[in-house]
């Protein structure tokens, strides 16, 4: 398949630079305005390009993909998640399917520790004073919040931004633990002085920080459920930059109120955008729009790996990130 002819439609606004080099290798449709399409949208897309490039917002279901016209051939997703994609229904009509892994790895990580700190050293608190011009000057017990150094670390997912989140945590004197699908290799378990727990519960109850950075899968939904929850210490903070599903938020939101959780520091939401309201004022808890990934450097890498994929699919061969069933 010819690169000069093969038709690309991008779901959304992406870094100018990135929109411009798939002007120049590809028949492109690019989006005007910085809004998801709607599903009619959606629907002609795949009904008339050969190569889809969606988002985390775009739900890339099996009714979308049942509509795609046979031309279509690859979706190259911009982003490293694919739970939005259904990928089994992609492979069954002989679409490919890549992501762009390992771009948002040390963006990501560096968030984790940014919402650990605003939670425990209670910035939210103060920055809602400020804002308001009600400080009334310093004082020995204002504002006190907690060190990290010395904390016990409980990271749900070790792979690349579980060890990158080990890494800086480590340089803040956190004591690192892990609980992972498998065990580490001993001699990076050992570079990252990390205890794996085979047990999540045994490890969720020991931890003075938990953090959340496994992708969603049918096996991590709720993986926090009310159950699980209940084993934290009322000291614990929980921090979710991976996937609002993998915790019940209902329960966290019940546990917050109540006093049984110490806070907690949130980039992602159970149900997308509409995330529980009662969140929103409690001053314990720090709440950010999705904005893990969200460097100008992440998102121009990623549309880089966009580039390759589709590039190395036009050429005749398979895109290098290519989302194959292990990673299912």
């Amino acid at each position: 398949m010819s690169s000069k002819r093969i038709s690309v439609v991008v779901t959304r606004r992406l870094p100018e630079v990135v929109e411009t080099r798939l002007k120049e290798l590809f028949d492109v449709s690019l989006r005007d305005t910085d809004t998801p399409m709607t599903r009619d949208e959606l629907v002609q897309a795949v009904q008339t390009a050969d190569v889809l490039v969606p988002t985390v917002t775009d739900a890339i279901d099996a009714g979308l993909i049942g509509q795609a016209g046979p031309q279509m051939k690859l979706i190259a997703n911009f982003g490293a998640g694919f739970d939005h994609i259904d990928v089994s229904t992609a492979r069954q009509r002989g679409i490919l399917v890549s992501n762009t892994p390992g771009v948002v790895t040390e963006d990501t990580a560096d968030m984790v520790l940014a919402l650990m700190l605003g939670v425990t050293r209670r910035i939210q608190e103060g920055l809602s004073v400020m804002q308001a011009g009600d400080w009334q000057g310093w004082a020995p017990t204002a504002f006190l919040g907690g060190r990290l150094g010395g904390r016990r670390l409980g990271i749900l997912g070790m792979g690349r931004i579980g060890q990158a989140v080990a890494r800086r945590a480590a340089a803040f004197g956190m004591q690192i633990h892990y609980h992972n699908r498998h065990r580490l290799r001993p001699e990076v378990e050992d570079s990252l002085q990390a205890t794996y727990w085979d047990s999540l519960d045994q490890m969720a109850a020991r931890m003075d920080v938990i953090s959340v950075n496994c992708p969603s899968t049918p096996s991590t939904y709720h993986l926090l459920n009310a159950r699980r929850l209940k084993l934290l210490k009322p000291s614990a903070v929980i921090i979710n930059t991976s996937r609002g599903e993998v915790i019940d938020e209902n329960a966290l939101t019940r546990m917050l109120k109540a006093g049984e959780l110490a806070g907690a520091g949130l980039d992602v939401y159970e149900h997308g955008i509409k995330g529980n309201p009662e969140l929103r004022n409690m001053p314990n808890v720090v709440m950010l729009p999705h904005m893990g990934s969200a460097t100008e450097e992440g998102r121009v890498e990623m549309g880089e790996k966009v580039i390759i994929n589709v590039k190395t699919f036009a050429d005749g061969h398979r895109p290098p990130d290519q989302v194959v069933p292990a990673m299912l």
